[in-house]
């Protein structure tokens, strides 16, 4: 007979390993069940540091943030194309590395955050070039589009039930955008084209839409994509 852990020979009559402790496993006795046969081990979790890894990464991210700015002025004395990249950086930073430093971001709180900072990089855009186009074209296409997906990720995020819902709503109100963006064009830019694109973008997201809409109307369609797919 050996033990179970380290393997040394014991004689018959020990019941208990003279060199690890270990409690000697005996087949022709009965083992209480409050008493485990086999040495307790326990494992500690590896805790993923998320705060650290994430202050490492805006560390680094901080070269790219600050060095062409740093370059061009010393360079030109002024700032131009690094005003691209500085915006650049902060809209990615932003958008999909600082939801990372909390455990349960809300997305009511980060993609309003993300999509005004992508609004303010546009009319940085249009100022640098010159443009008038941001106030009129710019502000109205980013608010609007602000508004349509923090109402959808906001309802997916908090609602148990009825996503279908959600989605097909979402690609209804997408379609509605994009009539919205040609509107714009046409009005703002004096543009007059003979195919209304957004006419055609509009008729595909309103039938993939009401086809959601239906399919969370009708149970067993929808359990039976759900059996199909394996979802949920």
């Amino acid at each position: 007979m050996y033990c179970i852990k380290c393997g040394v020979e014991l004689s018959e009559g020990q019941s208990i390993c003279p060199i690890c402790e270990t409690k000697v496993y005996h087949p022709d006795f009965d083992i209480p069940a409050d008493k485990s046969t086999y040495p307790k081990k326990e494992f500690k979790s590896e805790e993923f540091n998320r705060k650290g890894l994430m202050l490492v990464i805006t560390m680094i991210m901080l070269i790219p943030l600050l060095l062409p700015v740093i370059l061009e002025l010393s360079w030109h004395h002024t700032i131009n194309w690094s005003g691209y990249v500085f915006g650049g950086v902060v809209l990615f930073y932003v958008s999909f590395m600082l939801p990372s430093w909390f455990k349960h971001p809300s997305p009511a709180i980060f993609v309003p955050s993300a999509l005004a900072v992508a609004t303010a990089y546009l009319w940085y855009i249009c100022f640098e070039t010159g443009g008038s186009w941001f106030f009129s074209f710019g502000m109205p296409i980013a608010l609007s589009f602000t508004l349509i997906v923090t109402a959808a990720t906001t309802l997916i995020y908090y609602l148990k039930r009825g996503k279908l819902y959600v989605y097909g709503g979402f690609f209804i109100a997408l379609g509605v955008w994009t009539c919205l963006i040609e509107l714009l064009i046409r009005v703002v830019f004096d543009v007059n084209t003979v195919i209304y694109w957004s006419t055609c973008t509009f008729a595909l997201l309103f039938i993939v839409g009401m086809l959601l809409i239906i399919i969370e109307i009708i149970k067993p369609v929808k359990e039976t994509l759900r059996k199909i797919f394996y979802i949920g």
